[in-house]
């Protein structure tokens, strides 16, 4: 116990989180619903860095923790690790996913066509305080399109590798009991893609953008061009142990792929895909694994540098874990500076007593 220094030891330690508590409030099935329907985005990108599609438990966490969020990831990568694992889902391709929203910042005119989807960013950021007032905020209803967007769309890559623009595809393909997992295997480096795109699909959005951004400005060695951004449902697939593959429901996630770099006659390609919908997260992520490549040891595309420094739950609990009683070390350094201060001290009395006397005017 580390606070057992601190007054009142394990009582006060017991009473410091009632009061956490008591200041939540009760937790109950309508708050925690509340959640997971009003702050969608919120309870995505929880799942994302905690590694664990599951609304309901994101949205617990989140009324829990009162909204902290690396707390609520802590708490919930907590519970997945007492979670059975039953089965290992196939793999998502990007031309099987129910998508909602499809653009390139690369091209105007892409195979199925932009799909604007679900998105603000051509809105004007106005707050509705008339809701403050007691007028709630409806939204306008959408309007049907005319010809629906299919829901499957094909791989940008794909028919960028036709033209010539795209190295062809290399079948990299292995059983899917051998592929890494993070969640249960040590990170290593030099990091195995498979390694550096699970640390970057979990990892923490503000860190990731931070770090994706420095890239962006010049502190990494290529300037993304959004090749092609997918918000899109996924259906999860598994196979009974007799065989029969079925869905298990849908999840949603997010990709990105961004480019800008050229190497052997091709484009390079950053990738990047996370549980939820997080756009911010996945262009940034993607622009760090486009920079990884040959970037210098220390820089901040660094693989080593980003994957450590955006670990969410290890780089909070570093943080946070100066709140605990460094007793002995503090007192070592102020006994130094107090052993400094003597030793100055003692130098300048020493330097008055030995200074040479003037001889008294004639």
């Amino acid at each position: 116990m580390a606070y057992v220094a601190t007054r009142g030891g394990e009582r006060a330690i017991e009473q410091a989180e009632r009061l956490f508590r008591q200041d939540l409030g009760q937790i109950d099935l309508d708050r925690v619903q509340s959640i997971r329907h009003s702050l969608p985005y919120l309870v995505d990108r929880v799942m994302g860095e905690a590694s664990l599609y599951d609304e309901d438990i994101a949205a617990l966490a989140l009324a829990q923790t009162g909204g902290e969020l690396s707390e609520a990831v802590l708490v919930l990568r907590a519970w997945r690790t007492t979670q059975p694992r039953i089965a290992i889902a196939e793999p998502l391709l990007q031309e099987q996913l129910l998508t909602q929203r499809r653009i390139s910042a690369a091209f105007k005119d892409i195979p199925g066509g932009q799909i604007l989807g679900p998105t603000l960013d051509y809105s004007h950021r106005v707050l509705a305080t008339d809701v403050l007032e007691g007028r709630p905020y409806d939204p306008p209803a959408v309007e049907a399109a005319e010809t629906p967007a299919p829901a499957r769309q094909p791989s940008l890559a794909d028919w960028q590798r036709v033209q010539g623009l795209v190295a062809p595809a290399v079948d990299n393909s292995v059983p899917l009991d051998e592929i890494p997992d993070l969640t249960r295997e040590p990170l290593l480096f030099p990091a195995s893609r498979a390694h550096r795109l699970q640390g970057l699909a979990r990892a923490e959005t503000g860190g990731v953008l931070a770090l994706g951004y420095a890239a962006m400005r010049g502190y990494g060695n290529a300037h993304p061009t959004v090749n092609e951004l997918r918000l899109a449902e996924a259906e999860i697939v598994v196979r009974h142990p007799r065989g029969t593959a079925f869905s298990a429901g849908r999840i949603r996630v997010s990709q990105a792929e961004v480019t800008s770099k050229e190497k052997g006659g091709y484009l390079e390609l950053g990738f990047a895909a996370s549980f939820g919908w997080n756009e911010v997260k996945v262009i940034a992520a993607a622009t760090l694994d486009l920079n990884s490549a040959e970037a210098p040891v220390g820089s901040a595309v660094h693989e080593e540098f980003y994957l450590y420094h955006t670990e969410s739950v290890e780089a909070s609990g570093f943080c946070i874990h100066f709140k605990l009683p460094h007793y002995v070390t503090f007192q070592s350094i102020l006994d130094a500076m107090r052993d400094a201060k003597a030793k100055k001290a003692a130098t300048s009395a020493s330097n008055v007593t030995t200074a040479p006397q003037e001889e008294p005017a004639l």
